[in-house]
């Protein structure tokens, strides 16, 4: 019997780990459509590079920095180069855990490819997406779920809207920030400009590819074959749903009619937002936090772009670092398991609630400091920008010799 849940424990994992490789594919049509047509190929060929470096460095350097013999609760010091050397990480066999975590990894690495889309360096690009793999990711990653001092305080994220959602977040609000805005985004009297994508319906079928895989990265955080994945499945969809339904309305009264793009981003917000507290929260728990950062949102965009002018096409920063860190706190509110922690609304006082303040404060600021120093580095030696005129042609055409669309006019 012990050996049946073992096999149904890995055939579990191993279908959630296949799922969340293919997110890479929705981030892809994501970012590709709500961007213009000249930069395609470049976008499809850094999500395509965030995983082959992901999992190479991950591999190699990462997975001991976050599973390898704590020091200190605050990072991994064993397994470098040799991961199968680890023993007693996981229930598991470690091929299993350990390309769960390489996805994971990837996803958090992919989030900033959006935000700093249409003007950053590919070779620029490479290096970060080398450098969140080592130094960020696993790091923050090994005090959540690698036994570190975050987990050892009771500080809670399931799935990952702190560990992968606000890490890749910052990562994207800071390099945004240091890379500039887009030529002609903002009028020389602060005038927010938009600059439209070139194909909704590739965002759309982005959009549903993440949606359908998020069920296989939370139902798939339980690493087993429980009773409990039908729950998780149920708080993931209802915020979703919740999110865009609130999003779209939202955006309907704001602007006069419901929104397309931004209602997209408000499913993902959903997302994002449960992710945490699938676990723990009850159906109706899901419903508000999906309502609550289909809302939230919205206004995190337009705060991005309207008062921090910072130039984001894809709105990564509103869904994945706003979203992340509000789904996280929202945990402590609306948490019904004794075991992990009952939330403010339901008798468990301030005390886990300020644990999810601190997990978020604490890996908000690592990520934050470790995202500037590695962009303001890659900036001052590689570069991070392309010239205006490479932006102006597209970067298909200047940094890989080819253009997404043959025998197209791509140039808007």
């Amino acid at each position: 019997m012990e050996n049946m849940q073992l096999l149904m424990d890995i055939m579990w994992t191993m279908i959630a780990a296949f799922l969340v490789f293919f997110m890479q594919a929705g981030f892809a049509m994501v970012e590709a459509g709500f961007t213009r047509a000249k930069n395609a190929g470049n976008i499809l060929m850094k999500n395509l590079m965030d995983f082959v470096l992901g999992s190479i460095f991950f591999f190699m350097i990462g997975f001991a920095l976050m599973f390898g013999k704590d020091a200190g609760g605050i990072l991994g010091t064993s397994g470098f180069f040799n991961t199968q050397s680890l023993t007693g990480v996981t229930n598991l066999p470690l091929g299993v855990f350990m390309i769960f975590h390489t996805v994971f990894c990837a996803t958090a690495a992919t989030i900033v490819s959006g935000a700093m889309a249409e003007r950053t360096k590919f070779k620029a690009y490479l290096i970060y997406s080398a450098c969140i793999s080592i130094f960020i990711y696993p790091i923050t990653g090994h005090w959540i779920w690698g036994n570190g001092w975050l987990s050892s305080l009771g500080f809670h994220d399931f799935a990952g809207s702190t560990a992968v959602h606000s890490v890749g977040g910052w990562c994207a609000l800071i390099g945004a920030k240091i890379l500039g805005p887009r030529i002609g985004k903002y009028a020389k009297d602060g005038k927010v400009n938009a600059i439209p994508g070139h194909n909704l319906p590739l965002g759309a079928l982005g959009v549903f590819i993440l949606w359908f895989c998020w069920f296989g990265f939370n139902c798939g955080s339980t690493t087993s074959a429980t009773t409990s994945l039908g729950d998780i499945a149920m708080t993931t969809n209802l915020a979703a749903v919740a999110a865009t339904l609130a999003t779209l309305l939202l955006t309907w009264k704001r602007y006069g009619k419901p929104d397309i793009s931004m209602t997209f981003n408000g499913t993902l917000a959903g997302l994002v937002a449960i992710t945490a507290g699938c676990d723990t929260v009850s159906y109706w728990g899901a419903l508000i936090i999906g309502l609550i950062a289909g809302v939230a949102v919205v206004f995190a965009i337009e705060f991005v772009d309207k008062k921090l002018k910072i130039d984001d096409p894809v709105g990564a920063t509103g869904v994945h670092w706003a979203c992340g860190i509000l789904g996280t706190l929202l945990t402590g509110l609306f948490s019904i398991n004794e075991d992990i922690g009952l939330g403010l609304f339901y008798g468990g006082g301030f005390e886990f609630l300020g644990k999810q303040i601190l997990g978020v404060v604490s890996v908000g600021a690592y990520t934050a400091v470790l995202a500037i120093i590695i962009f303001k580095a890659i900036d001052k030696t590689v570069g991070l920008r392309v010239t205006p005129q490479e932006e102006e042609d597209g970067l298909d055409i200047h940094e890989h010799g080819t253009g997404a669309y043959a025998d197209f006019q791509t140039k808007l």
